[in-house]
């Protein structure tokens, strides 16, 4: 895997071409929207910013938040980095973070950030991946970025670490791991963890994700999440998706 940074902007023109061509990524990215858009209800006034926007999608279900990434593409609102946010302190009302938690090499020290620009009460969204028994055979088989479960989660940034001076990172099981597990539940302090969701996400899996295959004609869509809804009650069997929703309990 590549350490330049700028691999997560070849990903995201990649992903765009993608996205144009699959329908059925767009049905099943919608829904995933609407999860988030219903977990923003009862926040304190103020911006919504979604941090690391990549083709900035999420506009089509929350049209008033601003999307935020390291690189400047003309459907970006403006360039943010979530290790040092332009914000004020206590001035955003919510923080989105849809597939990006996972690069984030010292999490301890980007939920830190968040926290100080996060008004009292605020909440911070994540939409990871998740490791049930099918995300782990899925993931790490199909999806080119590594699950990392074995690998050893660096919290806190070194000292006289540069924010700025970032590189590739990626680990699709840290969220699994922190949220699900409880790994380092102890180094969230002003948090309080409001909800740990899991879902099988059937659609997006059969259509193959931005890279893969469709494996799935969208007629059959009502069959499948039918069975979604079944499989939902054993999220350590067939999770593949998480959401989490953190809510900011100190000043």
């Amino acid at each position: 895997m590549p350490d330049d940074i700028t691999q997560h902007n070849s990903e995201i023109h990649e992903n765009l071409i993608h996205w144009q061509r699959k329908p059925l990524l767009r049905e099943a990215y919608a829904g995933f929207y609407r999860e988030i858009a219903a977990r923003l209800e009862g926040r304190p006034g103020g911006p919504v910013v979604e941090c690391g926007s990549g083709i900035g999608n999420l506009k089509s279900v929350l049209p008033e938040c601003i999307a935020t990434d390291l690189f400047p593409n003309p459907w970006i609102d403006r360039t943010e980095n979530v290790f040092a946010l332009s914000c004020a302190e206590r001035s955003v009302a919510a923080l989105i973070l849809f597939d990006v938690f996972h690069h984030l090499e010292f999490p301890g020290a980007a939920l830190a950030e968040l926290h100080r620009v996060l008004k009292p009460g605020g909440r911070v969204v994540l939409f990871e991946p998740a490791a049930g028994l099918l995300g782990r055979c899925v993931l790490g088989l199909f999806h080119h970025e590594p699950l990392g479960l074995g690998r050893p989660i660096t919290w806190d940034a070194p000292p006289a670490w540069d924010p700025h001076a970032l590189r590739y990172y990626a680990a699709q099981g840290n969220a699994w791991r922190l949220f699900r597990r409880g790994e380092r539940a102890g180094r969230l302090v002003g948090w309080r963890v409001k909800e740990v969701a899991c879902y099988p996400a059937l659609p997006w899996l059969l259509c193959g994700g931005f890279r893969g295959p469709q494996l799935c004609p969208r007629f059959a869509l009502p069959l499948v999440r039918a069975l979604e809804r079944v499989l939902a009650f054993a999220p350590g069997l067939f999770a593949s998706r998480m959401l989490i929703v953190l809510e900011k309990t100190a000043c």
